[in-house]
């Protein structure tokens, strides 16, 4: 079977005939302003493994970007879904009540480590969805109307998601940004001033939180400051727990919501069902935690979970949509959660993670060009650098690696403000085997890129 495959490129040339036909269809009918990263198109995907129109069976180290952690065409969601299905496709929840919907809010306000003695959930269908709705809780439960993000976010493309996204050229020609979202500095640690230690950049990061209350949106007129716990598109960079310890102090200081962006590093990618409850361990918790990518499998839902007393601030239809919540979305979402906790995947990704960091903390003794490697769990980056003193980016060298990796059988993408970081986001139900035949591609892919 597919699931259990190892990548094999069988063609004499990448794309095959009949992937060129399919790639000449979108490029004739689609928006040109999508590139596809890899000229691929996908027949088949079980497990961690995909399956081209010729034949060529590829490893994913990308999983549809951690949309993917139970792995492709999962068949134990596949017959929720049809069974749902057999039901009725769609109610929409501002009209009538489906149940699984409820069982589904009910099993997140269990698991979700959020402030508060309740919790309440609200689903959507996006991530950006996701984020755009948290906002709104934010600032109708406060009266407020600012929000503070972080410089290499990265939480969506719809006008208040990509205001508050630190890569400007994600927006470039689209006009004025959302009003109200002011900027402090994230503690990316591996790129801090070098006469600065660990704890002082985590200092001078708060610090930039509070000139922002001094000279641009005072405290007491932020709803919201928005985080990633694992910056994603900003270069795999985990928050360290003493900056998220400083930062729910400034919060609960001046009433303010903390909200955690979870899209990508939540349901057992960083070795804990959501990274923040890494969190909860040393002690805090956000307020709202925003959720997509993987709790569907695949399906289009998301959501927010809140803290209840701020929930129930909320003015009545501030928040609703047509497909929200969807039947056959939430359906999946409850199949995936029984799965991910009945196979233990949490603790598959930290053996994942450990075997994936040892393989790069090779890379880097043995590649001038990789600068660093950090991550939590299954949620790992690789920083290629052109000279590890001056640090300076080298997407050149991801590019090539890229190319590489696709005509042996691996699927990898960058990441990072530079483009210069390849991020780890392989199923986790991706078989040992599976694991170390992508991570020999990738190591032979290094080592023809440093000759």
């Amino acid at each position: 079977m597919l699931k259990d495959a190892l990548p094999k490129i069988i063609s004499e040339e990448l794309p095959g005939a009949i992937t060129k036909e399919i790639l000449k269809i979108r490029e004739e009918n689609t928006a040109g302003a999508i590139k596809p990263l890899y000229p691929l198109s996908i027949k088949s995907g079980q497990g961690a493994m995909v399956e081209d129109f010729e034949g060529n069976r590829y490893v994913d180290f990308v999983g549809g970007v951690g949309v993917l952690n139970i792995g492709y065409s999962h068949p134990e969601v596949i017959e929720v879904v049809k069974q749902q299905a057999d039901s009725f496709f769609h109610s929409m929840y501002n009209i009538t009540t489906h149940e699984n919907y409820g069982l589904l809010a009910k099993k997140l306000n269990e698991i979700a480590p959020t402030t508060g003695t309740s919790r309440k959930t609200y689903f959507a269908n996006s991530g950006a969805e996701a984020i755009e709705n948290a906002i709104k809780v934010a600032k109708s439960a406060t009266g407020r109307k600012n929000i503070i993000a972080f410089t290499g976010a990265f939480h969506g493309r719809t006008l208040m998601a990509v205001t508050l996204t630190a890569k400007k050229s994600l927006s470039k020609g689209i006009g004025a940004d959302a009003p109200g979202v002011f900027r402090a500095k994230y503690p990316y640690l591996y790129r801090k001033p070098e006469a600065m230690s660990d704890q002082e950049m985590i200092d001078h990061c708060i610090e930039s939180i509070s000139q922002i209350f001094e000279h641009s949106a005072p405290a007491d007129e932020v709803a919201g400051i928005i985080m990633e716990p694992l910056q994603g598109e900003g270069g795999f960079v985990p928050a360290p727990i003493e900056f998220v310890k400083a930062l729910r102090q400034v919060c609960d200081d001046h009433g303010i919501v903390l909200i955690a962006d979870e899209v990508q590093s939540g349901f057992c990618r960083t070795g804990r069902m959501f990274c923040t409850d890494y969190w909860a361990e040393a002690g805090v918790r956000p307020d709202i935690i925003c959720v997509a990518k993987s709790i569907a499998a695949g399906m289009p839902l998301s959501g927010i979970v809140v803290n209840g007393a701020i929930m129930d601030r909320v003015l009545p239809s501030t928040i609703g949509g047509t497909f929200g919540g969807n039947a056959m979305s939430v359906a999946a979402g409850l199949k995936v959660i029984e799965i991910m906790e009945r196979e233990k995947l949490d603790e598959r990704a930290l053996e994942i993670g450990a075997t994936v960091t040892k393989r790069y903390e090779e890379f880097a003794r043995k590649y001038p060009f990789v600068g660093d490697y950090r991550g939590i769990g299954a949620m790992i980056g690789l920083e290629l650098v052109k000279d590890k003193d001056t640090k300076e980016p080298y997407p050149e060298k991801v590019n090539a690696v890229i190319d590489y990796c696709f005509h042996h059988g691996l699927l990898i993408e960058n990441a990072g403000a530079y483009g210069n970081v390849i991020r780890f986001l392989a199923p986790l139900v991706i078989t040992d085997a599976q694991l170390l035949s992508g991570l020999d591609i990738l190591d032979d892919a290094l080592a023809n890129a440093l000759a």
